[in-house]
Protein backbone atom coordinates (compact mmCIF):
# COMPACT_ATOMS: atom_id res chain seq x y z
CA UNK A 1 0.00 0.00 0.00
CA UNK A 2 1.15 3.46 -0.75
CA UNK A 3 0.84 6.11 1.31
CA UNK A 4 1.57 10.10 0.23
CA UNK A 5 2.44 13.07 2.25
CA UNK A 6 1.06 15.51 0.47
CA UNK A 7 -0.22 18.48 3.11
CA UNK A 8 1.00 20.16 6.22
CA UNK A 9 -1.12 22.19 7.70
CA UNK A 10 -0.03 25.23 9.93
CA UNK A 11 -1.75 28.03 11.52
CA UNK A 12 -0.77 31.59 10.58
CA UNK A 13 -2.17 35.19 12.18
CA UNK A 14 -1.92 37.08 8.71
CA UNK A 15 -2.76 34.38 5.82
CA UNK A 16 -1.89 37.45 2.99
CA UNK A 17 1.51 37.87 4.73
CA UNK A 18 2.23 34.05 5.15
CA UNK A 19 1.28 33.80 1.16
CA UNK A 20 4.28 36.63 0.61
CA UNK A 21 6.53 35.16 2.68
CA UNK A 22 6.28 31.65 0.98
CA UNK A 23 5.89 32.32 -2.52
CA UNK A 24 7.85 35.52 -2.51
CA UNK A 25 10.71 34.80 -0.11
CA UNK A 26 11.04 31.41 0.00
CA UNK A 27 9.94 30.75 -4.00
CA UNK A 28 7.63 28.38 -3.05
CA UNK A 29 4.99 28.20 -6.35
CA UNK A 30 0.93 29.12 -4.99
CA UNK A 31 -0.76 26.24 -5.92
CA UNK A 32 -4.22 27.10 -4.21
CA UNK A 33 -5.65 30.41 -2.95
CA UNK A 34 -9.60 29.93 -3.20
CA UNK A 35 -12.72 31.47 -0.77
CA UNK A 36 -14.64 28.15 -1.36
CA UNK A 37 -17.99 30.02 1.27
CA UNK A 38 -18.04 32.89 3.33
CA UNK A 39 -15.51 32.62 6.42
CA UNK A 40 -13.14 29.56 4.61
CA UNK A 41 -9.94 30.40 3.08
CA UNK A 42 -7.63 27.85 1.85
CA UNK A 43 -4.11 28.59 0.81
CA UNK A 44 -1.88 25.86 -0.44
CA UNK A 45 2.20 26.56 -1.79
CA UNK A 46 4.92 23.88 -2.65
CA UNK A 47 8.39 24.10 -2.51
CA UNK A 48 10.26 23.54 -5.72
CA UNK A 49 11.15 20.20 -6.71
CA UNK A 50 8.65 19.06 -3.72
CA UNK A 51 5.66 16.62 -3.77
CA UNK A 52 4.88 17.93 -0.31
CA UNK A 53 2.34 21.19 0.00
CA UNK A 54 1.92 23.70 2.98
CA UNK A 55 -1.45 24.66 3.67
CA UNK A 56 -2.79 27.69 5.57
CA UNK A 57 -5.61 29.68 5.94
CA UNK A 58 -8.52 30.24 8.09
CA UNK A 59 -12.74 28.97 8.79
CA UNK A 60 -11.04 25.07 8.93
CA UNK A 61 -10.22 23.43 11.84
CA UNK A 62 -7.33 21.99 10.32
CA UNK A 63 -5.74 25.33 10.97
CA UNK A 64 -7.89 26.64 13.43
CA UNK A 65 -7.21 23.97 16.02
CA UNK A 66 -3.07 25.06 15.37
CA UNK A 67 -1.60 27.40 17.56
CA UNK A 68 0.38 29.63 15.22
CA UNK A 69 4.00 29.23 15.48
CA UNK A 70 3.60 25.82 16.91
CA UNK A 71 4.41 23.90 13.73
CA UNK A 72 8.97 22.92 14.12
CA UNK A 73 11.42 22.03 12.05
CA UNK A 74 9.90 21.14 8.62
CA UNK A 75 12.79 19.59 7.06
CA UNK A 76 13.53 21.23 3.02
CA UNK A 77 16.14 19.17 2.02
CA UNK A 78 18.53 20.80 -0.81
CA UNK A 79 21.96 19.96 -2.49
CA UNK A 80 23.72 22.80 -1.33
CA UNK A 81 23.03 24.13 1.77
CA UNK A 82 25.66 26.82 1.32
CA UNK A 83 23.69 28.13 -1.68
CA UNK A 84 20.24 27.88 -0.29
CA UNK A 85 21.28 30.03 2.56
CA UNK A 86 22.77 32.91 0.26
CA UNK A 87 19.89 32.74 -2.16
CA UNK A 88 17.12 33.13 0.86
CA UNK A 89 19.48 35.84 3.05
CA UNK A 90 19.33 37.51 -0.84
CA UNK A 91 15.81 37.32 -0.54
CA UNK A 92 15.19 38.69 3.26
CA UNK A 93 15.33 35.89 4.78
CA UNK A 94 16.73 35.38 8.65
CA UNK A 95 18.85 32.30 8.16
CA UNK A 96 20.72 30.79 10.89
CA UNK A 97 24.57 29.77 10.65
CA UNK A 98 24.88 26.33 9.01
CA UNK A 99 25.83 23.27 11.32
CA UNK A 100 27.27 20.23 10.50
CA UNK A 101 25.76 17.28 12.96
CA UNK A 102 28.65 14.72 11.24
CA UNK A 103 28.33 12.29 8.57
CA UNK A 104 28.22 15.46 6.29
CA UNK A 105 24.37 16.64 7.35
CA UNK A 106 24.43 20.22 7.67
CA UNK A 107 21.20 22.09 9.11
CA UNK A 108 20.58 25.75 8.87
CA UNK A 109 16.85 27.30 10.10
CA UNK A 110 14.59 29.57 8.93
CA UNK A 111 10.93 30.77 10.62
CA UNK A 112 8.36 32.39 8.87
CA UNK A 113 6.78 35.12 10.06
CA UNK A 114 4.61 33.55 13.00
CA UNK A 115 7.25 31.67 14.41
CA UNK A 116 6.89 28.35 12.44
CA UNK A 117 10.15 26.82 12.14
CA UNK A 118 11.98 25.28 8.56
CA UNK A 119 15.16 23.73 8.69
CA UNK A 120 17.22 23.27 5.47
CA UNK A 121 18.90 19.75 5.49
CA UNK A 122 22.15 18.86 3.08
CA UNK A 123 22.54 15.00 3.17
CA UNK A 124 26.03 14.19 1.08
CA UNK A 125 24.11 10.98 -0.14
CA UNK A 126 21.18 13.54 -1.66
CA UNK A 127 23.02 15.42 -3.74
CA UNK A 128 23.89 15.23 -7.65
CA UNK A 129 22.11 12.84 -9.07
CA UNK A 130 20.70 11.17 -6.35
CA UNK A 131 18.73 14.43 -4.85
Amino acid sequence: MDMKLELVPIAVTDVDRAKAFYTTQLGFTEDVDVRPTDGLRVVQVTPPGSACSIGFGFGASMYDDIEPGAVRNLHLVVDDIDRACAELAARGVEVSPVVDVGGGVKYAWISDPDGNTLALQEMPWRTGDRF
